[in-house]
């Protein structure tokens, strides 16, 4: 046996960890929908779509990697880039 105690485990880094986990998923959440609705302006879109569509497609990248290196706000830019590519559909779409 390596340890007196083998039950023992290190709860602060499981709680680090599945907070990590829960702020990549929120992350990747929002980027996904970003992601089909950058594919809504593409598809539905007329006129300046394509250009609206890539604006809204680069910014949802970066949203994605800045919300990577902040870690629990990690969040707040993708919800951004959702709110920017939004009101591109709106514009685009209608």
């Amino acid at each position: 046996m390596s340890e007196n105690n083998p039950s023992a485990m290190d709860y602060a880094e499981h709680e680090k960890t599945y907070a990590g986990f829960i702020a990549f998923s929120k992350i990747g959440a929002i980027t996904s929908i970003n992601v089909v609705l950058c594919l809504l302006i593409f598809g539905l879109g007329s006129g300046y779509s394509i250009l609206a569509g890539w604006v809204a497609l680069l910014a949802t990248i970066v949203a994605a990697v800045i919300g990577c290196a902040l870690g629990q706000k990690g969040w707040i830019p993708s919800a951004y880039a959702f709110g920017l590519a939004g009101l591109l559909a709106v514009l685009t779409v209608a």
